[in-house]
């Protein structure tokens, strides 16, 4: 070995493959020594002492270490929780900084740190656990990252730019397993992401960015393993560096990590290809580790006090601003590094396009909470190998302060649930209400989510510089109903996650249009479901015409439901995945989306990068944005506030585009005067009655296709219209 005080270069953290052997770095800063343990396939160990510590660091030239080698880390030190030091030598530590895992967790006693019973509860201030957890949590794996197989998926970025910029959010497995088109052996695995089906699939419906939730190494929660669930999201990351090995195909998994991250890179790369960019979702807020009963698996062996925020109080105890029992502490430069090692990693080994950060407000805390100007985001901008990527951020925790959207800095985008909130409303829970004689919100709520939200992401240095793409609007999320069980319940159904149906958010501002649940075509209710139908493609048609960013949640476009369940997190099953068989309704229901999105990729006024000032766009053109009510009268400030207005027009020009929307939430026929110049002649493109665009040809034959500015149009109850200029 050679000690780091002899060497001109630091070493990298982590293990790296050098033409000898292995460098090894790891950060320990109060342990008072470290193994690194390496084993067989048989599980033999071999325990090399580290060098150090040098400014926390312990590191070594280890000769004779190939590529594939099982490994991992063991601290020893003080034992003292109650001061937040919990170094125990008999846990097998993972490394932070793995490129690769093998071997499944367990949830028996070994695992913990502290003595447990069999039933795992225990006094996590009580001695250290003596039982070696070797084998019984995953190995780290050596992975050579310097010439790696295959296309580079770096190379060929699609470089989507923001106003084209349509999200699918999606789970590598549930994407998948129920597609019959995809072989059975890529089914729910990377390589299934870039089957030509899924390809095909995901371009006639006009996405440009596929965003997949957590593929970092995740793993279970013990909680959950009792109930015989899992954590289906992944959102309980072991490994920030290492692709989830259950989501590679078998023979990946057979081949080692190795193998699994070549196919993680052929997906991307094949992605790329077709012109479609891959986000990925991001965990750096918390770990799989859990609250201080949890388990003892890496971080918390490795260097508690530094990885994790306490709460300064004695007995140490972690402060918890996720929900999940602990948070990474961005106050310390270590976690800044790894996350942003991690970014960088993710971004030039692998090729992704950019990354969605989970509970983003947790990140950009320091001692005095959220702050723009935390060094990781400045950092993150700042850095050339990121350069370019897209940043979006969940502008919210569950601590002090923790609702900040529209607060972040560019280069990020947010995710803007005062859209998903407002559309929700307008659409359905605000007819919910009325069904019960109470008043529902007013339209200037939604109008502002409609333009682009300048009221949150206005507020900028210099102001208006992020323009209305920084709004990654979403009507549903993994998180919540689909949009086919928003208009079909109006209570979560949440049993199958085994908590009573405690679990899931209360506010889901769904309508069930009078009956909970699936209507069957022979039910008396059957009267209902074109309703929904129709709620669907206006909350569809909100979502794809808005200013601003849109997120599909995978499998909204094709009617998928979760049967009431809002938090299908632990659902690893047909309740999560994404059903491909398409009934006629359904069919009809893609081919809107499809029309929908492909208008607003036809039409640069739906889809405007700049913020709407309301003057003309050129001199004696007509304003960018205009509002009228149904009778053709712009709006004033008393319009804007009265509750018993439910119809608007919104005009959008360019220089050479036209368009006009008219949105009817009332429950009763409303005739509209369309607004317009004189001599305007407006083409009706698409009406939200119309079960399928098809219809259109329906209504030509009619002759309800044309109409002059000044003409009245009867719209029926909830709909809405798209027109463009003739």
């Amino acid at each position: 070995m050679t000690t780091r005080q002899a060497r001109r270069r630091p070493f990298p953290l982590g293990v790296h493959v050098t033409d000898d052997g292995i460098e090894v770095a790891v950060l320990a800063t109060h342990a008072q020594a470290v193994d690194l343990c390496l084993f067989d396939e048989e599980g033999n160990e071999r325990r090399v002492r580290l060098d150090g510590p040098v400014q926390g660091l312990f590191t070594a030239e280890v000769p004779g270490v190939r590529a594939g080698q099982r490994y991992g880390f063991r601290a020893h030190g003080v034992w003292d929780p109650e001061a937040g030091l919990r170094h125990n030598p008999a846990k097998l530590l993972v490394d932070p900084y793995a490129r690769g895992h093998v071997g499944a967790m367990s949830y028996g006693p070994e695992t913990y740190g502290h003595v447990v019973a069999d039933d795992l509860t225990g006094n996590p201030y009580g001695p250290a656990d003596e039982r070696d957890s070797a084998g019984h949590v995953p190995y780290s794996v050596v992975v050579d990252t310097r010439d790696l197989a295959g296309p580079d998926p770096a190379a060929n970025r699609p470089w989507m730019p923001w106003d084209r910029t349509v999200i699918y959010e999606a789970h590598v497995r549930g994407l998948t397993m129920l597609n019959e088109q995809v072989p059975a052996e890529h089914r729910g695995t990377y390589a299934g992401l870039a089957h030509p089906a899924v390809v095909e699939h995901l371009l006639r419906l006009g996405v440009t960015t596929l965003e997949l939730l957590p593929i970092h190494a995740s793993a279970d929660e013990p909680h959950l393993v009792a109930k015989g669930l899992s954590n289906y999201w992944g959102y309980s990351t072991l490994g920030f560096f290492a692709p989830h090995a259950a989501y590679a195909t078998a023979a990946a998994q057979q081949a080692g990590p190795a193998a699994v991250l070549a196919e993680v890179r052929s997906a991307v790369h094949a992605l790329h290809e077709a012109g479609i960019e891959v986000v990925l979702d991001v965990v750096y807020n918390h770990t799989t580790e859990g609250g201080l009963p949890g388990q003892h698996v890496s971080w918390r062996g490795l260097d508690s006090t530094m990885y994790y925020v306490h709460d300064g109080g004695v007995p140490a105890a972690l402060a918890d601003v996720t929900g999940t029992g602990n948070t990474l502490d961005f106050r310390r430069a270590p976690v800044v590094r790894m996350t942003l090692d991690s970014l960088r990693y993710w971004a030039t080994v692998v090729g992704v396009d950019g990354f969605r950060f989970d509970l983003a407000v947790t990140l950009a805390r320091d001692a005095d909470g959220f702050t723009p100007s935390h060094p990781l985001l400045v950092a993150a901008a700042a850095s050339p190998s990121l350069d370019g990527l897209k940043f979006i951020a969940e502008p919210w925790d569950v601590g002090p302060g923790g609702w900040r959207t529209g607060q972040f800095p560019l280069p990020f985008a947010e995710w803007n649930d005062r859209f998903r909130n407002a559309t929700r409303s307008f659409w359905l829970a605000d007819l919910a209400r009325a069904a019960h004689g109470l008043p529902g919100h007013r339209v200037r709520d939604l109008a502002t989510r409609l333009s682009g939200s300048v009221d949150l992401f206005g507020f900028s240095d210099p102001p208006l510089v992020r323009g209305p793409v920084a709004s990654v609007n979403f009507v549903t999320a993994h998180d919540g109903f689909t949009l086919a069980d928003l208009v079909s319940y109006d209570h979560k159904h949440n049993a199958d996650n085994g908590e009573n149906n405690r679990d899931g958010s209360d506010d889901n501002r769904s309508w069930n249009h009078g009956v909970e649940g699936p209507v069957n075509p022979d039910s008396p209710a059957a009267d209902i479901a074109p309703l929904r139908r129709r709620s669907i493609r206006n909350l569809f048609a909100t979502l794809a015409l808005s200013a601003g960013t849109p997120m599909i949640t995978a499998g909204d476009e094709m009617g998928r439901t979760q049967r009431g369940n809002n938090n299908a997190y632990c659902q690893d099953n047909e309740i999560s995945w994404m059903s491909w068989d398409l009934s006629a309704r359904r069919e009809d229901l893609l081919a809107t989306a499809r029309f929908l999105l492909a208008l607003r990729r036809d039409h640069p006024a739906l889809r405007s990068p700049r913020f709407y000032t309301g003057r003309p766009v050129t001199p004696g053109g007509r304003p960018d944005l205009s509002w009228f009510d149904a009778t053709g009268t712009a709006f004033d400030h008393a319009r804007w506030h009265d509750p018993s207005i439910r119809t608007l027009q919104m005009l959008r020009a360019t220089e050479d585009d036209v368009v006009l929307l008219v949105i009817s939430g009332s429950l009763e026929p409303v005739d509209v005067t369309l607004c317009g110049k004189p001599g305007d002649r407006w083409e009706l493109a698409w009406d939200s009655v119309w079960e399928h665009p098809g219809e259109q040809r329906a209504a030509a034959i009619g002759g309800a296709l044309h109409a002059a500015a000044g003409d009245v149009a009867p719209l029926e109850p909830l709909s809405m219209r798209v027109y463009l200029l003739a």
